[in-house]
């Protein structure tokens, strides 16, 4: 081996990084835009974080001086109260509806429509509205359909000869009132994830795939889906961490009632929390949630976006 062979394979000193890093121009890129965005996250991301676990030590109403410290005993209260219980098996209804039902159909309406026509286009721009409109506007168009007097649901009903029926006051259905908008609401916006992934599939492909496999489903099933892996990946890690944040939905909707069946993690901090100016004990709530979402974001990653790349 030569010297210059020899020379190149040895790793580099910090010193030799920086300096090639400088001719080639990274470095003032990163000393020019590194300090603002560093900046940013501090004020808005980092500082509120550790405000509001600061603020979960105490009880403290919002007003006034923060003196009042009890030490952990508001996630004390928080890990023993039943309606806290219900608002995360709540949140993990949605995680599991958005997963099961909510992306198979974005997928299946994805595989129907991805091809570039006038008419596939017209289809994507309806599917798509609902993303569109905004959580609250969406809450209260639903509550007024689902409103047993004067709704669409009272409609059928008196259509039917039947007496009028209150879903969103029925603990066993006012849930799945609220899944189902989630469903309605999002699955476009999963939908448009995996056009733009089938879109970038090689055409060349999908013709030799069509000489090999007689039947539709099978190239379905063993081309375009597992080229697409990364979409369906990347869509249901938004799944998860947009389910533990679901509020503007249920607030119009439901109120998180009847009596606080219905709650989601960030609902119930809203309701138990802020409403009841009991500032501390919301922080405790944002505290968990936070980790909750690290954790399940760095487990996501270490278990299948890893995983995907190793294989």
């Amino acid at each position: 081996m030569t010297d210059a062979k020899v020379a190149a394979a040895r790793p580099l000193t910090a010193k030799a990084r920086i300096a090639r890093m400088y001719r080639d121009g990274k470095l003032t890129t990163i000393l020019l835009f590194l300090p603002p965005a560093l900046l940013l996250f501090t004020l808005f991301v980092v500082t509120p974080i550790l405000n509001a676990a600061h603020l979960s030590l105490y009880r403290w109403s919002g007003f006034g001086e923060v003196t009042d410290y009890v030490g952990l005993k508001n996630y004390s209260t928080l890990f023993a109260h039943s309606i806290f219980h219900q608002s995360m098996w709540n949140s993990v209804k949605i995680i599991l509806a958005s997963i099961l039902l909510q992306i198979p159909l974005a997928l299946g309406l994805a595989l129907l429509i991805y091809r570039k026509t006038p008419t596939n286009t017209l289809f994507r721009l309806v599917f798509l509205a609902p993303y569109i409109l905004a959580e609250i506007a969406s809450g209260l168009i639903w509550s007024f359909m689902f409103d047993g007097d004067y709704g669409v649901s009272a409609q059928v009903a008196s259509a039917l000869s039947m007496p009028s029926f209150y879903i969103l006051a029925d603990k066993q259905f006012a849930f799945l009132a609220i899944i189902t908008v989630i469903v309605w609401k999002y699955f476009g916006f999963h939908m448009m994830i995996f056009i733009a992934a089938l879109q970038s599939v090689p055409g060349e492909l999908l013709e030799a795939a069509s000489l090999d496999c007689r039947k539709s489903w099978q190239i379905v099933a063993f081309v375009k889906l597992p080229l697409i892996s990364h979409a369906i990946k990347l869509s249901v890690f938004f799944s998860i961490i947009g389910s533990l944040q679901v509020f503007d939905i249920i607030i119009p909707l439901t109120n998180g009632g009847p009596s606080n069946s219905t709650h989601s993690i960030v609902s119930y901090l809203y309701t138990f929390g802020l409403t009841r100016l009991n500032v501390g004990y919301g922080s405790a709530v944002g505290v968990a949630l936070f980790l909750f979402c690290v954790f399940t974001a760095l487990t996501y990653k270490r278990l299948v976006i890893r995983e995907g790349k190793s294989a």
